[in-house]
């Protein structure tokens, strides 16, 4: 009986795994496309009327970017983890 219950919990916890990647990876996909769709909205807006592409993103745009990126990463990975009382009661 054990054992059916380990294949079960095991099930379980894949089952959700894979519903939070499917999940995380359709948010990926909608908050690229409404991010994208802006930047080429303010792109439109700010050009100058010629066919041409407007100005490019500078080392230090494509930087700021990356890192406040990283940063959301970081603090989604902080949501799966438990929460530790010894943090909150500093001494």
């Amino acid at each position: 009986m054990s054992d059916t219950h380990s294949r079960e919990t095991e099930q379980a916890l894949q089952d959700r795994k894979t519903r939070i990647i499917v999940i995380g990876a359709g948010l990926g996909a909608l908050l690229g496309l409404i991010s994208s769709y802006l930047y080429a909205r303010a792109a439109e807006e700010n050009s100058d009327g010629e066919a041409g592409p407007g100005s490019s993103i500078s080392t230090g745009q494509l930087l700021a970017v990356l890192l406040a990126v990283l940063g959301l990463v970081r603090q989604i990975a902080e949501l799966g983890k438990p929460n530790d009382d010894k943090k909150s009661r500093k001494k």
